[in-house]
């Protein structure tokens, strides 16, 4: 088990940026791979961008070049760095881990708003 805490949505303008961060309570290197999904109202949850334990990623065509992720090993912490952002962004996001075994674990999300 695992728990995985969001932190970091907040409200922001078109173009603006945030930082979300997903802090894990054990080592991160019990995952394969670590990701971000997000959920706007009346849709189904999507990948966002994921990175496996040798630090090799992958983004959903729509943030690239905008966003960024990456970890910090040390920190067991998982960053979703987010730039440009447009109103479609908005949706909670969730960070998700899945084990070697593939169990996955889940966050309980945090809100990005993006709107003028």
């Amino acid at each position: 088990q695992v728990q995985l805490v969001e932190s970091g949505g907040d409200w922001v303008q078109p173009g603006g940026s945030l930082r979300l961060s997903c802090a894990a309570s054990r080592s991160i290197f019990n995952f394969w791979v670590m990701g971000w999904y997000r959920q706007a109202p009346g849709k189904q949850r999507e990948l966002v961008a994921n990175i496996t334990f040798d630090e090799a990623t992958n983004y959903a065509d729509f943030v690239k070049g905008r966003f960024s992720i990456s970890r910090d090993n040390a920190q067991n912490t998982v960053i979703l760095q987010m730039n440009t952002l447009k109103p479609e962004d908005t949706a909670v996001y969730y960070c998700n881990a899945r084990a070697y075994d593939n169990a996955q674990y889940w966050g309980q999300g945090t809100q990005v708003t993006v709107s003028s």
